[in-house]
C-alpha cells in the first residue's frame, strides 16, 4: 500500500535559524499520527511546512507518491488536497455556521453538501446553529465549527495544530473520540498536534516525540511508554524516574529496591553501570516488603493516590496506589518493583 505522507530528511530554516533537522516519517491512508513535544521544538512548524505556508530548506514533502514540496519547488496550500485547523481560528465572519462548512466544497450538489452539514453538525453537538454567524458563537463553539469546516471535504490529509485547546476538559475528551470516529470511517489521514499527551494516546495510532527540531521517535504509544528509544522520550512520556542499576547478569538488575529480573531493552557487560526507567504503575505498595520509602507528597486522583516517595539514599521515585492505601507525608512505606520489561541506559 502507498503511503499516503512521506515526509523524507526534511529541514526547515526560519529567520535565519535551524527550526527542524531531518525528519523522516510516513502515513499510510487513514492512519492518525500525532507530534508531542516541549514549546518551541518545532513541531507546528512541520506541520505548517507540510501545509505549505512554509518552504523547506533541505528534503522532500510527498503526498500520495506526489512530491508537492522540496527545496527549490513548493506547491501552492490551496492545490494540496490538506485540510488545516489553527490554533487561531479563521472562519469567514460574513457566512453562516452552514456557509463556513460549504467552503471548501463548492462544486458539489446542493443535497450532498446539505446532508455533510448536517452530519458533521450533529457530530459535534450543534444541530441548530447553522444558520448562526461565527460573533453570535462562543470560542469553544467557533473552534468546532473551524474543525469540522476543514473535515467536510474529506482532505487527502488533514492537518490539526492543537484543535481541542480551548474546550473544557470532559468536551475535550469526547470530542476526541469522536473526531477519531468520524476520521476512521471516512478514513481521512490526520495529523494531530498537541501538548497534551492523554489526548495524543486517545487520538492517535502513532505519536512522534520532537525535541529541539528533532524527531527523536515515531512510534506506537505502547512502545513510547514501554520502549522508550532514549532518555529524552522516557522522560518527556508518562511519569517516570530514572534509578541507578548495575547489571548483574543477562536478566537480572541490582537496584536499591533489590534484585529484578526481566528483559533488558539493550544488552550491556555484566556489571555495568546503568539507568533504568521507573514509571508510577512499576511500584507497588506493599507492607510485607523490607523496603521503605517515605511519602514525601501525594496526589488525590479518586480512584487512585499518586505518592512522591523518597528513599534512604535521597533517590525520590512515584507510586501510583489504590485510593484506599491512604498514607500521611513523612509516613514510611513497605515497596516494591513490579516490571518484567527493562528499559535501561548506560549510566
Amino acid at each position: 500500500m502507498q503511503n499516503q505522507l512521506e515526509v523524507t530528511d526534511l529541514s526547515i530554516r526560519l529567520g535565519g535559524k535551524s527550526i527542524v533537522h531531518q525528519v523522516n516519517l510516513t502515513l499510510r491512508p487513514g492512519e492518525l499520527a500525532c507530534l508531542v513535544g516541549p514549546s518551541g521544538c518545532g513541531k507546528t512548524t512541520l506541520l505548517r511546512t507540510i501545509a505549505g505556508f512554509e518552504q523547506p530548506e533541505a528534503g522532500s514533502i510527498s503526498l500520495h507518491g506526489r512530491t508537492i514540496a522540496g527545496a527549490r519547488y513548493s506547491t501552492p496550500p490551496e492545490r494540496r488536497g490538506i485540510g488545516m485547523v489553527f490554533q487561531d481560528l479563521a472562519l469567514f465572519p460574513h457566512l453562516t455556521v452552514a456557509g463556513n462548512i460549504a467552503f471548501g466544497m463548492q462544486g458539489q450538489p446542493r443535497q450532498t453538501i446539505d446532508q455533510r452539514i448536517g452530519e458533521l453538525l450533529r457530530l459535534v453537538g450543534m444541530p441548530d446553529l447553522r444558520n448562526c454567524y461565527p460573533h453570535q458563537l462562543s470560542g469553544g463553539q467557533q473552534q468546532r465549527i473551524a474543525l469540522i469546516r476543514a473535515m467536510a471535504p474529506r482532505p487527502a490529509l488533514l492537518l490539526l495544530d492543537e484543535p481541542f485547546s480551548s474546550q473544557d476538559m470532559e468536551r475535550r475528551e469526547q470530542l476526541v473520540q469522536e473526531v477519531r470516529s468520524i476520521l476512521n470511517r471516512d478514513r481521512i489521514t490526520a495529523m494531530l498536534v498537541t501538548h497534551d499527551q492523554h489526548e495524543a494516546f486517545a487520538f492517535a495510532d502513532t505519536i512522534g516525540v520532537m525535541n529541539e527540531g528533532r524527531l527523536l521517535q515515531w512510534d506506537s504509544a505502547f512502545n513510547l511508554y514501554h520502549r522508550p528509544l532514549n532518555r529524552f522520550v522516557a522522560d518527556f512520556i508518562g511519569q517516570g524516574v530514572l534509578i541507578d542499576a548495575r547489571i548483574a547478569d543477562g536478566q537480572t538488575l541490582q537496584t536499591e529496591l533489590g534484585k529484578i529480573r526481566g528483559e533488558l531493552s539493550r544488552q550491556l557487560p555484566v556489571g555495568s553501570e546503568v539507568e533504568l526507567l521507573i514509571r508510577p504503575d512499576d511500584i507497588i505498595h506493599d507492607d510485607q516488603s523490607p523496603v521503605r520509602a517515605r511519602v514525601v507528597t501525594r496526589l488525590f486522583r479518586g480512584a487512585s493516590h499518586l505518592y512522591t516517595l523518597e528513599m534512604d539514599s535521597g533517590t525520590r521515585v512515584l507510586c501510583l496506589a489504590p485510593s484506599h492505601h491512604n498514607h500521611q507525608i513523612d509516613e514510611r512505606i513497605g515497596i516494591r518493583l513490579n516490571l518484567d520489561h527493562l528499559v535501561v541506559f548506560p549510566r
